[in-house]
């Protein structure tokens, strides 16, 4: 009989129970502070994850610690291997988060991960080894969503932090609240201890009775409640794994899929420009073309080999000889490989590609690149220019290389919003980096010509969700090709897997929900970006990403009035200082056109576009100048 009573009390000394168990009978003015503390500490968890996130993760570390010594203290009945392996893992997990704080901060994630599946495997073995049936459900049910919820922390690491601080944040408030009510009970009944919970009390009959006695009707009922109360927790359990697993699922299998076309052989050519392998096209061709996508040979932002690949349009009938060229670059589309867009369905498309379908009629050869980091391995030049315009020049040279194909040197470069900063930059590089290309003109519709300008304009006032993914698109792709610009200054202390967790995934795809909730989560804490964009090694690196000239041949400026994302005031200012320096440039805003107005069929700035283009391409003297008007 006295060992079953022990067990029984060894029994609830047992996961997040020890602290209650520590505070058993201390007076009433110590929980009434330590709940009193616990809510603050819960309500600022929940409502600041970024400021609090110092607490949050001692927080972690100590709860791992304070588990792993509750799991070696546990019920004799566990073999004392298992005892002493997972409540080793856990105290081990636990300090290594809290000697390594510093760090941590930024693997948050990670260790809540592994400390998910050492939970959830320590769960399952106890529902192997022990306990009533409802006991084994419910242990079996809590170790697989453990186990299930520590897989999707790796896979969805940003939002994890955000959860995991509202169910500690929760837990711990609950925690106090309970504390301050027990305060309160014993002030009201006058008595120097506060009362145990009802489960202890309970216990204590319990350990007080014969082990020989018969249950009493009251008890077998309560017994019967508390095994009910166990298996619809356990359903539960299993429902939040199931969906929680389903919505990754969906989530994951909307990224698009970057194959093996786009991964390069081992060895490839060393000269930039050089053509590897060509494919087809999965997505939708436009009528009277044929559409491959190629893999070739270039140099990234920094000079250094790097491969990209391009999508190739090659009308069905055209004139014979060679034929132009029309280097078309794209604007945002994300940062990540997968965001490539020949990985696009509607990428060959009229709704993509301005006047394509009057392109193919002349018979000019479009040549989009995806820019390198973009379907090819690498890291993408986010309004990069030197990166931009060397993956838009080696696609034409590389295209160069295809069969049944000539084409001419004669190139003009159309590019819109990212792709019109390429643009310029493309024309800007193209006689010292590709002397074979003779471009004859630059056609940009809504350039981010100014990434400096840019990123003072975006950054004057709060940063909304859709800019905070924006600010991100930038920061990393700065942070990983210039080794003097450092992520950590201009990111919230903790929230580089938050940041860059929101440059792996596309506008286009479902996953790009999770960095809306992520930003929208954080929002009302604090702010992702703490640093001036425009200062520092960033700022003198956007300086100097600011495409100069000269350039020996027209250029086209077009916006439009209602520009949501790139104020025409900036396009203004960039025309005025191309003007000043005595260039070429013929200027156009259209009222009323959005970011995407001058693009879209339908435009009216399509005709001109065409014409301005065709004029270039044959050498005719027709009005490229307004910059005397």
């Amino acid at each position: 009989m006295v060992r079953v009573i022990r067990g029984a009390r060894h029994l609830r000394v047992a996961g997040w129970s020890i602290a209650p168990r520590l505070l058993r009978g201390a007076p009433p003015a110590a929980l009434a502070v330590v709940g009193a503390l616990s809510l603050l500490v819960g309500l600022l968890i929940v409502t600041r994850p970024l400021t609090s996130l110092f607490l949050l993760t001692i927080y972690v570390g100590l709860s791992a610690v304070f588990t792993g010594v509750a799991r070696m203290l546990g019920t004799p009945e566990s073999a004392l291997w298992s005892r002493v392996t997972f409540g080793a893992l856990w105290i081990g997990l636990g300090l290594a988060i809290l000697v390594g704080l510093g760090r941590t901060l930024e693997l948050l994630p990670q260790l809540i991960a592994v400390l998910l599946l050492v939970g959830g495997l320590a769960s399952l073995y106890d529902a192997i080894s022990r306990g009533r049936v409802s006991q084994r459900v419910l242990a079996t049910a809590w170790g697989s969503a453990q186990v299930v919820f520590g897989i999707l922390a790796f896979s969805w690491p940003d939002v994890t932090v955000l959860v995991v601080a509202i169910v500690f944040g929760v837990r711990t408030i609950v925690f106090g609240a309970t504390l301050v009510v027990r305060a309160v009970r014993a002030y009201v009944a006058g008595r120097g201890t506060a009362p145990a919970d009802v489960g202890s009390r309970e216990e204590d009959k319990n350990g007080a009775m014969d082990a020989s006695a018969q249950p009493t009707p009251r008890a077998r009922a309560r017994s019967a409640w508390v095994a009910a109360g166990r298996y619809g927790v356990a359903a539960l359990l299993v429902a939040l794994a199931a969906v929680g697993w389903w919505a990754s699922s969906w989530l994951s299998d909307g990224a698009p899929v970057v194959d093996a076309f786009y991964d390069p052989p081992p060895v490839v050519p060393y000269e930039h420009g050089r053509l590897i392998r060509v494919g087809e096209f999965a997505g939708q061709e436009p009528a009277g073309a044929h559409v491959n996508r190629i893999l070739y040979t270039t140099r990234d932002a920094v000079g250094q080999p790097a491969v990209a690949s391009a999508l190739v349009i090659v009308p069905d009938e055209r004139p014979p000889g060679a034929r132009p060229v029309i280097a078309w670059n794209h604007g945002t589309t994300g940062v990540a490989r997968g965001c490539a867009p020949s990985l696009r369905d509607a990428s060959a498309t009229k709704w993509a590609i301005p006047a394509l379908d009057e392109a193919i009629r002349r018979g000019w050869i479009v040549v989009a690149s995806d820019y390198s980091g973009q379907g090819a391995p690498g890291v993408f030049p986010y309004l990069i220019g030197r990166g931009e315009a060397r993956s838009s020049l080696d696609a034409v040279l590389a295209a160069g290389e295809l069969d049944d194909v000539t084409l001419s040197a004669r190139t003009v470069a159309w590019g819109h919003s990212q792709g019109g900063h390429a643009a310029l930059w493309m024309s800007q590089i193209a006689e010292d980096y590709a002397p074979q290309v003779d471009m004859l003109g630059t056609a940009v519709l809504a350039p981010a010509a100014d990434p400096l300008a840019l990123a003072d304009e975006l950054t004057d006032g709060d940063a909304s969700v859709l800019l905070s993914i924006l600010i991100s698109w930038v920061l990393v792709p700065y942070a990983d090709t210039y080794d003097d610009v450092d992520l950590a200054r201009y990111i919230a202390p903790g929230a580089e897997a938050i940041v860059r967790e929101m440059t792996q995934r596309c506008p286009s795809e479902p996953g790009v929900m999770v960095s809306v909730a992520t930003a929208l989560g954080v929002a009302e804490d604090r702010p992702l970006y703490v640093g001036d964009l425009t200062a520092g090694a960033l700022g003198r690196r956007l300086a100097d990403n600011v495409p100069t000239g000269p350039w020996e041949h027209p250029l086209l400026v077009v916006w439009g009035t209602e520009d949501e994302v790139i104020p025409p005031r900036l396009q203004e200012e960039f025309v005025d200082r191309l003007c000043a320096q005595g260039e070429q440039v013929r200027r156009l805003a259209y009222r009323g056109y959005d970011h995407l107005g001058t693009l879209l069929p339908g435009s009216r700035f399509l005709p001109v576009l065409v014409n301005w283009t065709e004029a270039r391409l044959t050498r005719t003297d027709t009005h490229v100048d307004d910059c005397g008007r």
